[in-house]
């Protein structure tokens, strides 16, 4: 499930995707190639951590919480990428 912004970039509020990475680094990395608007929005530039203050879940719980983006894929996983947002 996508929020905000990234809903925006990518035109859908919810993506089926089929993939073969086994982190949810490598998924971010697949979204970001494959939908050149997240590019740097969901990765850091060394890409070794989330961008900015962006939060990814897993099945409802962060991933910082877990592995980070070293966190294993399961099948059937329901990931949400939220951007940050400031304001008030």
């Amino acid at each position: 499930m996508l929020f905000g912004p990234f809903r925006d970039t990518v035109g859908e509020k919810t993506i089926h995707h089929e993939t073969t990475a086994e982190t949810v680094g490598d998924l971010l990395r697949e979204f970001e190639d494959e939908y050149p608007g997240l590019s740097g929005e969901l990765v850091d530039e060394d890409a070794k951590a989330l961008a900015g203050d962006t939060v990814v879940t897993m099945d409802k719980k962060n991933v910082t919480h877990i592995d980070g983006l070293a966190t294993e894929l399961r099948e059937g996983a329901v990931i949400r990428l939220v951007p940050s947002v400031y304001g008030g």
